[in-house]
């Protein structure tokens, strides 16, 4: 067979993408130019929570290649490595240390980052910049000044952008947003948010107060990145970064990106936000404790149209979730494929069978209720084969994914502003057009922060 040149098979490529009406932007690896068999080739950067749950999903998608890994912990990189090394049974992934190097390859046409909040800004920046798509974890960022720029990087650069919010690749929670865009529970009129509280010690830190000299493995000057310097303490690193606001947002704005994210899908809020934010209460330990995050916590968050929004953990009256609360009734979602709503007619959207590969668990489908058909259900959301197999269709259609990062920011801006109303213990007045707050220079400075020098936050 005669082989066809590179420059005509792109020019095929966008002429196809052009007639059916996609972006002819098309990435390199969609041509075969950097991984074998054209694979998409993608980098992953950290190894702590999220990062080996992110990469096995990743590594079961037979067109992805991961030939890179990053991590400032020499010892995370090394189980990087050999997890996806072993999976591929070579050697091909290469190991990195710092961001930019990575961001820096040409034949990397996608990034995965589970990194602390505090770095979520300049690592996203910086892909976006040197021409990768983007699988980024939530929050968006560790503020909202931060989340505009990697809105305005993204965009700039034309990039795809997933958020983890995997919530919205699940029937049970896209099923629920679905009710209540369609008007079966009434003329919306409130929405629960049920976040986690407390803290906990996901690392298992055996040390949990003594200042003392970071390990060798770990390069602890990188690890704290733009925030700023402190000691190192064995149990705020790995894992409990999100307890210290130096780093992360506790389990507000840990959770925030989840469950007000499915609030907002139902809403239709996802380039919106609420105009108005109200601290209603607040467990907050001293700013000088190890762990200094809010542990229970409550705000409520007015939009426009007179729909109210309780954002709450560790209140026995705000279940964890979503709930939305209409005229005619309510929808309750949850993680576990949680479904319930009023109206014993819709609990019909929702059935449940036992999964084949474990029969201890259950799959949640949707059931086929010829009344509740596309004559009831006029709007129908975004559905997805996979939150992770979204990001790669999306990478090659060059269509948006089901999170992209417009939705990510205004989804995780009410956990923002909530923290904000707390620290300054009174309410917010937000435009959610021009993202500011209104009539209050103290709170507005807490929209973005210093970063420690050398690092700037450029777009």
């Amino acid at each position: 067979m005669k082989r066809i040149p590179a420059s005509s098979r792109r020019q095929f490529i966008g002429r196809t993408a052009a007639a059916i009406g996609f972006p002819t932007i098309i990435p390199a690896s969609v041509l075969g130019q950097n991984a074998p068999s054209g694979k998409i080739t993608m980098a992953v950067l950290g190894w702590g929570m999220m990062g080996p749950g992110n990469t096995a999903k990743f590594l079961q998608e037979q067109d992805c290649r991961i030939v890179a890994a990053c991590d400032v912990d020499k010892k995370h990189l090394e189980k990087a490595l050999n997890t996806i090394n072993g999976a591929y049974k070579n050697q091909d992934c290469k190991g990195y240390h710092d961001y930019r190097e990575v961001m820096a390859r040409k034949d990397i046409d996608t990034v995965m980052l589970a990194l602390p909040d505090n770095w979520h800004a300049l690592t996203a920046i910086e892909a976006a910049k040197n021409g990768k798509d983007i699988y980024g974890e939530k929050p968006l960022a560790r503020t909202i000044t931060e989340q505009q720029a990697i809105v305005k990087a993204v965009q700039k650069h034309g990039r795809i952008w997933q958020t983890g919010s995997w919530q919205r690749s699940e029937d049970n929670f896209r099923i629920g947003a679905e009710i209540v865009r369609n008007g079966l529970i009434g003329k919306l009129k409130e929405v629960h948010v049920g976040l986690p509280a407390g803290h906990s010690d996901f690392a298992g830190s055996k040390d949990k107060r003594s200042v003392t000299q970071p390990p060798a493995e770990l390069d602890y000057d990188m690890w704290i990145g733009p925030a700023t310097m402190q000691d190192y303490i064995e149990c705020r690193v790995h894992k409990n970064w999100r307890w210290d606001y130096n780093i992360g947002g506790g389990q507000l704005l840990d959770w925030i990106g989840h469950h007000c994210d499915i609030a907002h899908w139902g809403m239709d809020m996802d380039r919106s936000g609420p105009v108005e934010v109200n601290p209603i209460q607040v467990d907050m330990p001293p700013r000088t404790d190890i762990w200094n995050t809010a542990t229970r916590y409550r705000a409520e968050a007015k939009y426009a149209g007179g729909i109210t929004m309780t954002i709450a953990g560790g209140h026995n009256d705000i279940q964890m979730g979503t709930k939305w609360i209409g005229a005619d009734g309510w929808v309750y979602v949850n993680r576990g494929g949680a479904y319930d709503c009023s109206n014993p007619a819709l609990k019909q959207m929702v059935k449940k069978r036992k999964n084949d590969k474990d029969p201890k668990s259950e799959v949640i489908e949707v059931a086929k209720a010829p009344k509740l058909g596309d004559d009831v259900i006029k709007t129908r959301l975004y559905a997805t084969p996979g939150h992770h197999r979204n990001f790669l269709d999306c990478v090659k259609s060059r269509q948006p994914t089901v999170t992209p990062v417009e939705t990510a920011h205004h989804s995780a801006t009410p956990g923002h502003l909530a923290l904000i109303s707390f620290l300054v213990n009174r309410s917010i007045k937000w435009d959610p057009v021009k993202e500011e707050i209104i009539g209050d220079a103290d709170a507005s400075k807490l929209l973005g922060r210093e970063y420690r020098s050398p690092w700037k936050l450029e777009v």
